[in-house]
């Protein structure tokens, strides 16, 4: 068989899979149009199997790597890690308190400022999860209204 007819082949067996799994199942012949409709009678299942499982599974581990890259960019879980060391590791005899304390002093301002941004990513990502999953719907009640 030559390779343009493997890969056609293997296309319409993946587009009709489902359908087809099922023809062998209840050992009955279809024709090739009847899978076709029966295909895209499935259709909805598939959009709703994809738009409410599968692409709120992606979103979130997507959020999840911008977050954990965001964090890291921001530098926060260092800051909070060495927030009673000095700002510059300046260790000189003399100023090893008030560098302790200016470093204090200035993290406690970049870790706040850094929650803000933190806090408002989420905010952002929260609204964009919900306006997903809400747009189907708002699509049906935009046509049919």
């Amino acid at each position: 068989m030559s390779e343009r007819r493997k890969e056609s082949t293997v296309v319409s067996f993946n587009l009709y899979s489902s359908v087809a799994l099922i023809a062998i199942y209840f050992k009955t012949s279809y024709t090739k149009s009847t899978i076709c409709l029966m295909f895209y009678l499935t259709l909805p299942i598939i959009f709703l199997k994809f738009w409410y499982l599968e692409a709120p599974k992606g979103l979130i581990g997507f959020f999840a790597s911008l977050n954990n890259s965001f964090l890291q960019l921001l530098s926060l879980p260092l800051l909070v890690r060495t927030y009673f060391k000095p700002w510059k590791n300046e260790y000189r005899k003399g100023l090893v308190v008030f560098s302790v304390a200016m470093g204090i002093f200035i993290k406690t301002f970049v870790i706040m400022a850094d929650l803000i941004l933190v806090f408002l990513l989420l905010f952002l990502e929260i609204i964009f999860f919900i306006s997903f999953l809400l747009w189907p719907a708002g699509t049906i009640f935009l046509l049919f209204s």
